[in-house]
């Protein structure tokens, strides 16, 4: 790891002009042709009907509109869990979180992150000579040696969780600035009235308790800019990611470029609350800014290296309860059986809302146009598809929920997986268990309830033995189960309890990791660990 230091942590070389870190982007013996390079641009809590191609009313996503139609859309499409950091670290694991270890949130305060013996796709990338990079959230750990500088990836350039964990003087909408610093004894800060302070300041809103500290941005190892503007976050987003897929190209080596964008999470940077009475506009200039950035990569790589690249879209999860009063609704799963049993149809659910994503696949010449894909897939498939195309080899001492799409991608099958497990990500229930089933068009819920409503309301859990199933082909908004005794509940009963048990006997037997999920306030990221107040501003 000694190497992987120093070739972060040391910056300042100039390549093709520009200031740039310190990566290896010299010349492999493989000719860069022989494999493709793979750009995955993962939205933030981005609403399956948030993609104009998905939901006719939305008129705010021309660009991603535009890479459907020049490739392969996926209208089945799932994210592994229903929360951000689960989500990520089953995206650069193929795992579930049962057996990556990561079943939900890390804290700003967390001393863990994805367990270290967990093999990244980065990692496994990197190994089979591709330079490595990551523009934006990363939320898998940025203590020490969870940092993505130490996880596979070459360069970094993000925030290190949510954009909402910490304050900003720029915050957007529904999100308050950096409060001032506490005065007095001579402890404070005396002439920074928004610094934001290391103790632990809470907000007085209605929302999740999170320390104030200023939000800190990292390009590699150092703290760049804290409090990160958010108000030019998309931009320099778009800039870093344009000049890392430049670079690469140029080497004569192939890449990958994971970009976890903070669009659609709130706070919506840039926006102000409009005269709107359905409240739309805000997350309507959220949406066009996002599809902008995407727009930007997309454009670099038709530019750049056209023919040999991937690129692949998707979300980490469904939208949040609170940007109902934003949005409006989000596609066909809202109104349904959960929003009247005092449910949500949002993140942290495994109701279809909560897991369901925009996903699009774009490689010319490779990718067919134009297609829409019925196969049931999720964001486990990206970690074996992507390793199997760059022509590598899938860690061999553990089992992956995952498959290889390519088929799928090529154009030569409509076969995806037969049974996807959905997670409890922070709903009723124990974090990560296996409460509900999707069982070709059918999907079984053990637990519902738990989760935080448009109205603000918590639903109450409800255990449900034998378990609800729905009938996603007739009844995608899962408004009604089928009735119990029910020719068609009997028969599906059966096979539901048999993939369920057979995938914990699978776990048990697997080699499985625990991340640690332990605070403590010393970790808090600061550009200055000298001084009680977090300021910086260096790029």
């Amino acid at each position: 790891m000694g190497w992987l230091f120093l070739k972060v942590l040391f910056v300042g070389v100039t390549f093709l002009g520009c200031f740039y870190p310190l990566v290896d982007f010299c010349c492999s013996g493989d000719a860069r042709g022989q494999k493709p390079n793979f750009v995955i641009i993962l939205a933030d809590d981005m609403g399956w009907g948030d993609l104009g191609a998905n939901w006719a009313e939305t008129k705010d996503t021309a660009n991603l509109d535009e890479m459907a139609a020049e490739g392969m859309r996926f209208v089945d499409f799932h994210a592994a869990a229903s929360t951000c950091s689960p989500s990520r670290a089953s995206l650069l694991t193929g795992r579930l979180g049962l057996r990556n270890g990561v079943t939900h949130n890390f804290a700003v305060t967390s001393v863990g992150g994805l367990p270290l013996n967990e093999t990244t796709l980065a990692e496994v990338l990197r190994q089979a000579g591709y330079v490595t990079g990551m523009i934006g959230k990363w939320h898998l750990g940025h203590h020490g040696s969870y940092h993505p500088n130490f996880r596979g990836f070459d360069y970094y350039f993000g925030i290190p969780y949510s954009h909402d964990m910490g304050c900003t003087d720029t915050p957007g909408y529904n999100h308050p600035p950096c409060p001032a610093c506490p005065r007095g004894d001579g402890d404070g800060p005396s002439s920074h009235g928004n610094e934001c302070c290391l103790w632990f300041l809470h907000r007085t809103h209605e929302r999740d308790c999170y320390t104030d500290v200023a939000l800190p941005m990292y390009e590699n190892l150092n703290i760049v800019e804290q409090p990160v503007n958010l108000s030019g976050l998309a931009q320099k987003y778009a800039e870093k990611a344009t000049q890392f897929i430049q670079h690469a190209s140029a080497s004569g080596r192939p890449f990958l470029l994971y970009v976890a964008l903070a669009h659609m999470h709130v706070p919506l940077s840039g926006t102000r609350l409009s005269a709107d009475r359905r409240g739309r506009r805000p997350y309507g200039a959220a949406l066009r800014e996002m599809d902008r950035l995407v727009g930007q990569i997309k454009d670099k790589v038709d530019r750049t290296a056209r023919e040999n690249t991937f690129l692949w879209f998707t979300g980490d999860n469904g939208p949040w309860a609170q940007k109902c009063e934003l949005a409006g609704s989000v596609g066909p799963f809202t109104g349904s059986w959960q929003t009247h049993q005092g449910g949500s149809a949002a993140k942290q659910t495994t109701w279809e809302g909560g897991h369901r994503v925009p996903a699009l696949a774009y490689w010319p010449g490779t990718v067919p146009i134009n297609v829409t894909s019925t196969a049931l897939l999720s964001v486990l498939d990206i970690f074996p598809t992507v390793v199997a195309l760059a022509g590598a080899s899938l860690p061999q001492d553990r089992h992956f929920d995952g498959l290889d799409a390519s088929s799928v991608l090529f154009g030569w099958s409509q076969t995806g997986h037969r049974v996807l497990f959905h997670p409890n990500s922070g709903a009723a229930g124990e974090y990560g268990a296996l409460q509900t089933v999707r069982l070709e068009q059918h999907k079984a819920f053990y637990v519902t309830g738990g989760a935080k409503a448009c109205d603000g309301k918590v639903g109450p859990p409800r255990l449900h033995e034998p378990p609800l199933i729905f009938n996603l082909e007739e009844d995608v908004a899962e408004a009604e189960p089928l009735e119990e005794g029910s020719a068609e509940y009997e028969r599906v009963l059966p096979e539901v309890r048999q993939v369920l048990a057979d995938v914990l006997v699978d776990i048990a037997g697997d080699k499985t990791s625990r991340a640690d999920y332990t605070r403590d306030p010393s970790v808090t990221p600061c550009c200055d660990p000298h001084r009680k107040a977090c300021r910086c501003h260096t790029t």
